[in-house]
């Protein structure tokens, strides 16, 4: 029904005595409600143009950024029995300070005075060395007579066979020229006779003066030979002594550094955290652990996060990190770090090359200098939550990646932007010159 008429019924009437009339108003608070979601409807609609920063999330510990700093565990280098602990947990320990002393356990370094018999040993070594290096030596002068005396006796020899070689050739002549005389009937058979035994004498001694060259010259190799062979063996004796003097002075110094073993020390100065053995008469074995130490270094705190396989090509060294510390109250805004509490900050300092977990890479956080400082109370091992700060988009955007699972985007590669930073960094050096 039309409304025309400038006399209102409900004037006249009150709306609240009529049931029909009150059933077609429309509830008061239907209408709130309708301006409640309507408003709702707008500020959603503004948030999601909102700019909303993109972040990698993460989670991991507290860590030292040096390996020296982090926990050291102290292992025994040698097998033995625990004699003494001069330390107990907790305990503030000096670089040098003796944790444990162990006693041997084995019977083959049982002798206290091992050492001394070593020593000994490589005494006398040495001295039958130096008696091995002389007869060497009087071999070597030996060697050098005999081939002198050789050289005499050939010098000798030649000389006797030179000058037998020319009475050969002389008596040779006669001989000849006798034997025509003879056959000619000039000379009587006598005299030939005499001239033909001189000839064979002077034939055999010049036979006999070359087989003696010969003779000295076979005996004196045969002499040299023998030295030569007794050096050799003398040289050889020598070389098996230098190799078991060496294997002496090798036993002596393991021996002396295995004595130096049995006082477990300090590495470095820390705190002694948690020991692994019970107590006094304990056996342990080679590389078994003792106890861990944790250096006392406050400095050099990192964080070491873990993030997905799928976002570690948009992390770059030197992104921003917000960081929220187990037992400190926080309250972080991930896409809108500005208006977190609680949290710290942080920046990437290493990004590892392969993967720590299965699906998962590591990267090391270190304080941001530019950012509240860490708190001081923070021990190695606490655990932590951190978001690796991206670029910004809007809320919407951020929404539909989460819902089709996508990774964070970039609007420029990470290399080129490590690239654009050192150029800026280059410049604003050029700039201060």
């Amino acid at each position: 029904m039309l409304n025309f008429s400038r006399q209102r019924i409900d004037k006249i009437i009150a709306q609240e005595r009529l049931y029909s009339l009150r059933a077609i108003k429309s509830p008061r608070a239907g209408k709130i409600l309708a301006r409640w979601l309507m408003g709702i409807s707008l500020i959603f609609l503004i948030i999601l143009f909102v700019p909303w920063q993109q972040n990698i999330r993460g989670t991991g510990m507290v860590t030292a950024f040096d390996p020296m700093n982090r926990p050291q565990t102290i292992e025994s280098a040698i097998a033995g029995r625990i004699q003494q602990w001069h330390i107990s947990e907790g305990e503030y320990v000096e670089k040098g300070d003796t944790i444990i002393t162990l006693s041997e356990i084995r019977e083959k370094y049982f002798d206290p005075e091992l050492l001394l018999r070593l020593q000994e040993q490589i005494n006398a070594k040495e001295q039958s060395f130096v008696a091995k290096e002389q007869k060497a030596a009087a071999l070597m002068r030996q060697i050098k007579a005999l081939r002198e005396g050789m050289l005499n006796k050939i010098n000798q020899a030649k000389a006797k066979l030179e000058a037998e070689e020319i009475r050969f050739k002389n008596a040779e002549n006669q001989f000849q020229r006798n034997t025509k005389l003879f056959e000619a009937g000039n000379i009587p058979l006598t005299k030939y006779q005499e001239i033909e035994y001189k000839y064979q004498g002077a034939q055999a001694d010049f036979t006999n003066a070359r087989i003696e060259l010969d003779r000295v010259e076979a005996e004196y190799m045969d002499k040299i030979s023998k030295a030569e062979s007794d050096r050799s063996n003398t040289q050889a004796e020598i070389f098996e002594t230098t190799a078991e003097l060496a294997k002496l002075r090798n036993e002596f110094m393991n021996m002396k550094i295995r004595n130096e073993q049995y006082q477990i020390i300090a590495p470095q100065t820390g705190v002694v955290v948690r020991a692994m053995k019970a107590g006094i008469g304990e056996t342990i074995k080679e590389g078994d652990p003792v106890c861990i130490i944790m250096p006392l270094v406050e400095s050099d705190l990192a964080v070491e996060l873990h993030v997905k396989a799928m976002d570690v090509p948009l992390i770059t060294r030197g992104r921003k990190v917000r960081i929220e510390f187990d037992g400190w109250p926080a309250l972080q805004f991930s896409g809108w770090p500005s208006v977190s509490v609680g949290t710290f900050g942080g920046e990437v300092k290493v990004i590892d090359y392969v993967n720590s977990r299965p699906g998962e890479f590591r990267i090391l956080v270190v304080p941001d200098v530019t950012d509240e400082a860490w708190p001081k109370q923070l021990r190695v091992g606490s655990g932590i939550k951190g978001w690796v700060m991206l670029d910004d988009v809007p809320v919407w955007y951020e929404i539909w990646r989460q819902l089709n699972g996508f990774p964070p985007s970039l609007y420029r590669a990470p290399l080129q932007e490590v690239i654009q930073k050192k150029t800026k960094d280059q410049s604003g050096n050029d700039e201060e010159k």
